[in-house]
């Protein structure tokens, strides 16, 4: 007799946030890797109408491709990734950039942040109008190393406070890979997974360390059985494995497909951005 498979473990039942901000269980995310802000530590005093024109016309490029969404992040994770060399110059920036792509095109944009950004992060996301913030290391660090409440982990709980009382969404990412930059204690990624719940997370992110790591289809599996949030993919998809992904996730991020070289931020490339739509739409009918 086969046993019953286990269901999913549910915090609290709450809609599914893909669906609610795309119109589709099954989207794909851009990103838009932008210059150096003024007042960044990299600023190398080129006008902001520039910047903001670049980051523009990269939007305009994705929403020709068909995707269903953006997120907005200056390279580097700056500023969020340092947030004392974060001055109002900067959030300004970022915020008038980020409602700019907003507008051009009309389609749901977020801010990709970290965890210790708390303050500039919803400055940042409520006047741009995002629907969404992107947080590496949301519960990775703060929860896994730092007790529930005390230090970095109470800033992080009233973070989330914070943003669910303005309506933000908060895509938080579970890292599959140890290191520096993915701090996961001894904790499972199953269990990195429930964090992200318990701390009111709406979407469970599976990604790598740093560039050229992603989850593999085991690790994806794991993760969606920790939670009941729904799932998206932040790095490692391709037009040969979206499929597939998809059978577990709910949304893609697109970003890591179209680097070149090895870097990021090369314009958006439409030519392989539609081969990899190309594949998206197969998998969805």
């Amino acid at each position: 007799m086969s046993e019953t498979p286990k269901a999913k473990p549910v915090f609290r039942v709450k809609p599914n946030a893909i669906e609610q901000i795309f119109g589709r269980r099954k989207a794909v995310i851009g990103v838009i890797h932008s210059l150096a802000l003024p007042g960044s530590p990299d600023y190398d005093g080129q006008p902001i109408s520039e910047i903001i024109d670049f980051a523009v016309a990269e939007a305009e490029r994705y929403k020709a491709g068909g995707v269903d969404g953006l997120i907005v992040e200056n390279h580097g994770d700056i500023p969020f990734a340092k947030p004392n060399n974060l001055g109002p110059e900067t959030a300004a920036s970022m915020a008038v950039m980020t409602d700019a792509v907003r507008r051009a095109t009309g389609i749901p944009v977020g801010v990709n942040v970290l965890a210790n950004g708390a303050i500039q992060a919803i400055a940042v996301a409520k006047a741009a109008g995002a629907a969404f913030v992107r947080v590496n290391q949301w519960s990775n660090a703060y929860v896994a190393n730092e007790g529930l409440m005390d230090g970095p982990a109470g800033e992080a709980a009233r973070y989330r406070a914070y943003l669910r009382a303005r309506d933000i969404k908060i895509f938080a990412d579970v890292h599959v890979k140890h290191g520096a930059h993915a701090i996961t204690g001894d904790r499972t990624i199953q269990e990195l997974a429930r964090d992200n719940e318990f701390f009111d997370a709406d979407v469970a992110i599976a990604t790598g360390q740093r560039t050229g790591d992603s989850a593999t289809m085991e690790e994806l599996q794991t993760i969606d059985s920790g939670t009941s949030l729904p799932v998206a993919v932040g790095s490692g998809v391709t037009p040969d494995n979206v499929g597939d992904i998809f059978s577990v996730a709910d949304a893609v991020i697109v970003a890591s497909y179209l680097k070149r070289d090895g870097v990021w931020w090369n314009p958006v490339d439409p030519e392989r951005l539609n081969v990899f739509m190309q594949a998206v739409n197969k998998a969805r009918s």
